[in-house]
């Protein structure tokens, strides 16, 4: 989201990137994975969504897709191979107005909840009721001299390693609901969209803490990187950030053009009747088969490594790639083989990597 899965780590559609028709799906395979996965009548796997109009699903010995309103719905046999785990509703072409309505409500509030955190005194008050120590937030004293008299204020200066996972925090926000009124086309349920919103937002909380305690604070670290063009000539020094928060952002900022340029690709590449039955190739999608998740990967990576420095970054890279790797894409590929049959497993032969172009 960009990101849901089965454990939501990612808003991300997945990396279901091939058009809405299942024309080139071999009846074998089609008829397999129908026999596996029987489609029950009346149930969540047995229903597809077009225009938001429901229907029952074929009987399983068809794989041919079904059509409504000139738009080509999943086949009953990609709908019935949908894993139950997997939060997003793939093939259920719809909008759901409670679960759009909650995701963005509960996503627009965590950029709040973290500038209360690192700006207020929200984060030193938990961490002290934890025993932890915290870095302090200086106030300093603005004096105004005019006719009459001098008058002093208080301001609050926000550090710059604050200011910048404040930012993150806030881009991720934007983008995860960019994709839901944008990109996406599959129904976000209440329930997955209360998931989805609360890891990120427990994730994020979790990154302020680390930024504000002594002991793991990235803002403490060493070496020192200098900013090019912020030199202040009042005191005759340059702006400069820790190598983590440094690399950090760098990070953040390439695997967020990563997962936001990919799913824009893959939504133009659908909305062609031009691609109709093909597996979206363009671009990135060429070089790996779950590019968006390899740059989920990288932009969440990045987010901890500027709040905790190493550590924290080298464990939410692992987390997040084990999830993928046995998850995730096990549930896509399987998703992916029901629908686009032969034309999948000639796509995986042609682009052998998964997340990220020649590592993996």
């Amino acid at each position: 989201m960009s990101s849901a899965e089965a454990f939501p780590p990612s808003m991300g559609r997945g990396s279901e990137h091939a058009n809405d028709s299942n024309k080139t799906a071999n009846g074998k395979i089609a008829s397999k994975l129908n026999d596996k996965h029987p489609a029950e009548p009346n149930s969540k796997h047995a229903t597809s969504e077009s225009h938001g109009k429901s229907h029952t699903s074929e009987p399983k010995s068809s794989s041919k897709s079904s059509t409504s309103g000139g738009k080509t719905a999943p086949s009953s046999s990609s709908l019935s191979s949908r894993n139950p785990q997997d939060l997003i509703q793939r093939g259920v072409y719809k909008s759901n107005l409670l679960g759009t309505a909650t995701f963005i409500g509960l996503r627009a509030l965590d950029p709040l909840l973290q500038y209360k955190l690192l700006a207020g005194d929200w984060g030193t008050r938990l961490l002290s009721k934890l025993n932890i120590s915290s870095i302090p937030l200086y106030d300093y004293v603005l004096e105004t001299t005019t006719a009459e008299g001098t008058k002093a204020s208080i301001i609050r200066h926000l550090p710059l390693p604050r200011l910048l996972l404040l930012l993150m925090s806030a881009g991720s926000s934007l983008k995860q609901i960019y994709w839901l009124l944008s990109l996406s086309r599959e129904e976000l349920t209440p329930t997955a969209a209360v998931e989805v919103s609360l890891f990120n937002t427990v994730v994020n909380t979790m990154g302020s803490l680390l930024l504000l305690s002594t002991s793991t604070s990235a803002a403490l670290s060493t070496p020192r990187i200098t900013i090019p063009f912020t030199f202040n000539s009042a005191t005759g020094t340059y702006m400069s950030l820790p190598l983590p928060i440094a690399l950090g952002t760098v990070m953040y900022v390439t695997g967020m053009a990563i997962e936001t340029l990919t799913e824009r690709t893959r939504k133009k590449f659908k909305d062609d009747e031009a691609n109709e039955g093909k597996i979206c190739r363009e671009g990135l999608w060429n070089k790996a088969r779950h590019i968006n998740y390899g740059g989920y990967t990288l932009w969440r990576a990045g987010y901890a490594m500027a709040a905790g420095g190493w550590i924290p970054a080298l464990g939410v890279a692992a987390f997040h790639i084990w999830h993928f790797v046995s998850r995730s894409t096990v549930y896509m590929s399987e998703y992916m083989q029901s629908r686009y049959g032969e034309q999948w497993e000639r796509y995986k032969k042609e682009v052998p990597y998964s997340l990220f172009p020649g590592l993996y």
